[in-house]
């Protein structure tokens, strides 16, 4: 089973998605790795809770003690952009964010701070999501981002329409984050995935959609400070009227996730599982290919050691 094959092999039926049994995913309960093996670039899991499918994920990449170290200072930086609750998918799922949260401390991690630059009020998205909850219960701080002043003014010598912009403190302040956003419709970059996660730790959003919005998500990808992990929650995926939503009937429960430390190859992985909850071609998604020719990742998936997992 090769890797199209694997984001082929699903079907949509009313609301909910599921995954038709096939020889194909026979095989892939068998052969959980690519010919060749040795490092795992990206990871795919479908079929599971969140918590459980990230503790596979995270596993199959060496563990959380990879890339968090005893005594850093760490952010995970989900999307909580919209006072939505967890089940109208706008905003990153909390379980998610609380197991993340949690291997980061097991791992040593001295503080994990949780925060984003929210597009409804900051307190009642915060609530609401549940995110500040379950990052508080997991031992996280939890941070507030809606004042300029907790922003300092980064150079993006390498962009080609943003040449700076201004980022959280907290980013600037850790020693590593994660960037943990949800995979969702979007109605200006069609998608919103890793890279235009990016847009809750900057100050000035307006300038994005002012400035040709796709190319800005990829510019703000080259800033130094990257990532050290990019997990997708694709537990829940609106698919319309995104990113906000207006009802559950926007909702599709897809039970994936996606990881890696390439942030292109994550989010192209995302966009071809979405375009088997709706179509959308991948040519659509300009940020990709924005960001492939500013050689912050690649979208070609064969390039890399990707291991499927059905759980």
């Amino acid at each position: 089973m090769d890797r199209r094959d694997f984001l082929k092999t699903l079907a949509v039926t009313g609301a909910v998605m599921t995954v038709q049994r096939s020889e194909a995913m026979d095989i892939l309960a068998q052969k959980l790795t690519n010919a060749g093996g040795g490092k795992v670039d990206l990871v795919a899991v479908m079929g599971g809770e969140p918590e459980a499918m990230f503790r596979r994920a995270i596993a199959e990449m060496g563990g959380m003690k990879q890339f968090i170290k005893p005594g850093q200072k760490v952010v995970v930086k989900p999307n909580i952009g919209w006072d939505k609750v967890p089940e109208l998918a706008g905003n990153t799922n909390p379980q998610l964010v609380a197991e993340i949260v949690k291997q980061c401390l097991a791992a040593g991690a001295k503080e994990v701070t949780v925060f984003d630059h929210t597009c409804d009020d900051w307190q009642k998205c915060y609530k609401n999501s549940g995110i500040e909850a379950a990052a508080k219960a997991a031992g996280a701080k939890v941070m507030p981002a809606h004042l300029e002043s907790y922003y300092k003014n980064v150079s993006l010598p390498r962009g080609k329409r943003m040449k700076s912009a201004k980022v959280h403190e907290a980013i600037l302040n850790s020693d590593v984050w994660i960037n943990v956003p949800i995979l969702k419709n979007h109605g200006g970059a069609n998608l919103t995935i890793s890279m235009k996660n990016h847009m809750g730790i900057v100050w000035d959003r307006g300038f994005f959609h002012s400035n040709d919005l796709q190319q800005c998500i990829a510019d703000i990808c080259t800033m130094d400070k990257k990532a050290v992990l990019n997990v997708v929650d694709a537990y829940r995926v609106l698919k319309t009227n995104g990113p906000r939503g207006r009802s559950a009937s926007d909702v599709v429960l897809t039970k994936g996730l996606f990881i890696s430390q390439d942030i292109v190859a994550v989010d192209t992985a995302a966009t071809k599982f979405f375009n088997q909850v709706r179509e959308m071609p991948i040519e659509s998604v300009g940020h990709l290919a924005n960001g492939q020719a500013l050689k912050i990742g690649t979208m070609d998936l064969d390039k890399l050691n990707v291991k499927r997992i059905r759980l």
